[in-house]
């Protein structure tokens, strides 16, 4: 182990933006109320001010996610959660199902696959820091999180996934779009929302569906209802107006807003250059870990390490219950790092958001003051 500090030396240098909770995301750098002053407020997003913002929002994400141009993108309500389940909602039953768990969130998906839908599905779940079994059959559809948002432990690729596959991918992508390299050809269905990597204002999702989904959907109808917000075809033809900005019921126009001015700033970097700042930022946490033998990465595998929501344990395990939550909360008062205890269903530990819209400096600055709160904890 490498001693760098002493009980009670304080590091000099802080972060100088404490935000690394995983969602709500921090802001893009340089980032101002003053630019959402072009926001339609007050307008119907049915007029043609919502009406382009909303289109420029779904072609902006094409651009810099590198979606196919047949794909379709759609903006849907209520975040991540509302599109994976429009898409679970409406294409789930038509094909046996594999669902895959490793974190709370996927967890969900499968709740509402059993215990909802009541599909006889063939659940494969691991624990908190490693992957389950990924060898699954190209006939069967398959229900994943890219990255973990809760466990930090991601797919390290997509080779598991057939390229000669019947059944469909449904994918929640939502810790991992914008800073990470999603193969599209290997994916029918992605969601996401923008306030994670990109650091935008909540409550709106991207449904982002390929050929192969749009053809389940006109060519499927589930054996249950459906509410009217998650109906995605008319008489048995996908409703194109939804994949245009047309969206199903009343968005927020200042989010909106939000989201097209983080895009502004994304678009000076391009997809490499979000993902080189995700990257650059975890592996400060990692080389921190790497020479410390009181604190390492939940993720068991290192290929399976989240770039963006990086879930760490400390390693003694005759630590008091709730001493993560102590160092987290130590941090927070001196406003070194806010909401970076881990997710309340995960093991104890922390969880520091790496997402593009962190600066890696503000990473690099934050590792000592870890080690000064771990130290003033043992000592108090």
């Amino acid at each position: 182990m490498t001693d760098t500090l002493n009980a009670g030396a304080r590091p000099v240098t802080k972060p100088s933006n404490p935000r690394f909770s995983s969602g709500p995301c921090a802001k893009h750098p340089g980032f101002s109320l003053s630019d959402l002053s072009d926001a339609p407020l007050g307008r119907s997003h049915r007029a043609a001010p919502g009406k382009a913002k909303l289109a420029a929002a779904i072609d902006r994400t094409r651009a810099i996610l590198g979606v196919p141009d047949d794909y379709r993108i759609g903006i849907v309500p209520a975040s991540d959660t509302g599109a994976y389940e429009m898409a679970m909602w409406t294409m789930l039953g038509a094909r046996p199902v594999t669902m895959l768990a490793w974190e709370s969130f996927g967890a969900g998906w499968v709740t509402d696959v059993v215990k909802q839908l009541k599909l006889d599905a063939d659940v494969r779940t691991a624990d908190y820091g490693a992957l389950p079994s990924l060898d699954i059959d190209p006939d069967r559809d398959i229900c994943f999180t890219w990255n973990g948002t809760t466990s930090g432990v991601r797919v390290a690729n997509a080779d598991w996934i057939d390229d000669d596959r019947t059944g469909l991918t449904l994918c929640d992508a939502t810790s991992a779009a914008f800073a990470m390299d999603l193969p599209w050809d290997k994916l029918d269905v992605a969601t996401f929302s923008w306030q994670k990597v990109l650091g935008g204002e909540g409550a709106h999702g991207i449904l982002i569906l390929s050929p192969r989904a749009v053809e389940r959907l006109e060519s499927y109808t589930p054996a249950w209802p459906l509410p009217k917000i998650f109906r995605l075809t008319k008489g048995g033809k996908l409703i194109d107006g939804i994949f245009r900005g047309e969206t199903i019921n009343t968005p927020s126009m200042m989010a909106v807003e939000d989201y097209l001015v983080a895009l502004d700033w994304a678009e000076t970097l391009g997809l490499s250059g979000l993902i080189s700042r995700a990257d650059a930022s975890a592996q400060h946490v990692w080389d921190f870990c790497e020479s410390r033998d009181w604190i390492a990465n939940l993720a068991d595998d290192p290929a399976t390490r989240s770039t963006t929501s990086v879930c760490l344990k400390f390693t003694d395990p005759n630590l008091p219950a709730d001493f993560a939550k102590r160092v987290a909360k130590r941090l927070d008062v001196e406003g070194v790092a806010f909401d970076i205890a881990s997710y309340r269903d995960a093991p104890a530990g922390l969880r520091i958001w790496c997402g593009s819209t962190v600066e890696p400096d503000d990473v690099a600055a934050l590792m000592p003051w870890i080690e000064w709160a771990y130290r003033a904890e043992l000592a108090a």
